[in-house]
């Protein structure tokens, strides 16, 4: 076999295992400022081009999206995040159909269901039992594949006797109910969630997500699009960010959740970490509580500290170094389940500020928080009289480490707030790492400390 033929047989492989291929998909639109020139645009550009003129442009040309490009893999679940505005509506909308691209195009390969908007395809006017029916066939399902569905669709939904009402009397979190279990109980080959989840209630939300995983395992591609940054870390193989349109970073969730963190709050800077410096150490034994720095930024140097933080914020202040210490050891790598910690940081204002806020954030090594508190939380007065400017303050932080066996990643980060908006001057996520050893009374990701005790009942 050619070279050439073994390339195609090896393209036409990779191809029957993708889903969905973006390529450079675009999407604008003409915004006019006034009613008329939307008239001038529709008979003056022809006019201009038969008397030999240089058409003129009545309109300004918005773009939705630009240059996206991206595959999702069978049985593969993608994460989509953005801020409100950002292009992620436009793009499910080209992928199902309902839109048509400026620019590139969108190959579809399967069955799609999509849950773009609450209520979209159902008739208010149609019983719930009747909008079923409807929007299954749509799907391309036949009667009897229906009449075999109905009764999961109907469970699922938990809707009651208003699966024989109008769906004009339903409650927004009863229209999503019905929404999803028509489409996940259908069996899709591609499976597209817009946000809808968030009406739904928390015990409806995890027979989604348990229902979600059930799909992927059937190979079912799933896109979700969400602001929940513990979503995408939970269920999603890959995510994308995506930001004024345009597509800012494509990867590992926990990565891409971060960048979306510095997108809302600031811009990042390039600070130099341990990486840069060359001097990270572990396992050094250390036999007294060090002096913790106040003027060098000594942080990346010190035991425990993770080189692969994501640092970011405006600079304005500096969190220079840290000491976290048990009981029984300083800096310690592995700690016991139900063992106290002590943190402290040390952090230099360069400019004056009001009411500082101080956070920390504790996480599994795949991202998901576990506990976070700061200095407004925690209802800390002493930061009211904090931030001027060339000041150093230490912040003591102490806590009772209830975690299960694993591997956890503590951020910490100092910002300021005015009004609804937040200024991030210092932020180091997933800077210090430590480990909770093996314990075999528990398992998951707290010990609750629970009791248990029988008695025999008799006759």
């Amino acid at each position: 076999m050619s070279s050439k033929a073994q390339s195609d047989v090896m393209q036409a492989s990779s191809d029957i295992d993708v889903a969905i291929r973006v390529s450079n998909l675009g999407k604008s639109y003409q915004i006019y400022d006034r009613p008329e020139d939307r008239l001038k645009q529709s008979v003056l550009p022809r006019l201009q081009r038969l008397v030999g003129l240089q058409p003129k442009n009545y309109y300004k040309e918005f773009w939705a999206l630009k240059d996206i490009s991206f595959e999702v893999k069978k049985g593969e679940t993608i994460g989509i995040i953005g801020r409100n505005g950002a292009g992620k509506s436009t793009l499910l909308q080209i992928i199902c159909g309902t839109l048509t691209p400026s620019s590139g195009d969108a190959e579809i390969n399967g069955r799609v269901s999509a849950l773009l908007e609450l209520g979209s395809g159902f008739n208010q006017d149609f019983t719930g039992r009747e909008n079923v029916y409807m929007n299954a066939a749509i799907l391309g399902l036949s009667n009897d594949h229906i009449d075999a569905k109905y009764k999961d669709i109907v469970d699922f939904a938990d809707i009651g006797e208003f699966i024989d009402q109008p769906v004009k009397s339903y409650s927004s979190g009863m229209i999503v109910r019905l929404a999803f279990a028509v489409q996940s109980q259908v069996d899709p080959d591609i499976l597209i969630v817009d946000e809808a989840l968030a009406v739904g209630d928390a015990k409806f939300q995890a027979k989604c997500f348990e229902r979600l995983r059930q799909l992927k395992e059937r190979g079912t591609s799933i896109l979700l699009v969400t602001h929940s940054s513990e979503q995408i870390v939970s269920h999603c193989s890959k995510a994308i960010l995506i930001d004024r349109g345009m597509q800012l970073e494509i990867g590992e969730p926990k990565f891409v959740v971060n960048r979306y963190q510095d997108v809302l709050f600031g811009k990042s800077r390039n600070i130099r970490t341990a990486k840069s410096y060359g001097i990270h150490k572990t396992n050094v034994k250390i036999e007294r509580e060090p002096k913790l720095s106040i003027s060098e930024d000594i942080f990346s140097t010190r035991i425990c500290f993770n080189p692969h933080e994501y640092r970011w914020g405006d600079g304005a202040a500096s969190i220079i170094d840290f000491f976290i210490a048990t009981d029984s050891t300083y800096y310690p790598t592995a700690v016991e389940t139900g063992e106290r910690i002590r943190l402290s940081v040390t952090a230099k204002f360069d400019s004056n500020f009001y009411r500082p806020i101080f956070g920390v954030t504790i996480k599994t090594k795949e991202g998901i928080i576990v506990y976070g508190a700061n200095s407004e939380t925690l209802d800390c007065v002493q930061f009211q009289d904090l931030g001027q400017a060339g000041s150093v303050v230490r912040i003591d932080v102490q806590f009772c480490c209830r975690l299960g066996p694993g591997d956890y990643f503590i951020s910490v980060g100092i910002a300021t707030r005015v009004g609804e908006d937040i200024t991030p001057h210092d932020r180091r996520y997933d800077s210090i790492h430590f480990q909770v050893k093996p314990i075999t009374s528990i398992f998951g990701l707290a010990d609750l400390e629970m009791k248990m005790h029988a008695n025999e009942v008799k006759q």
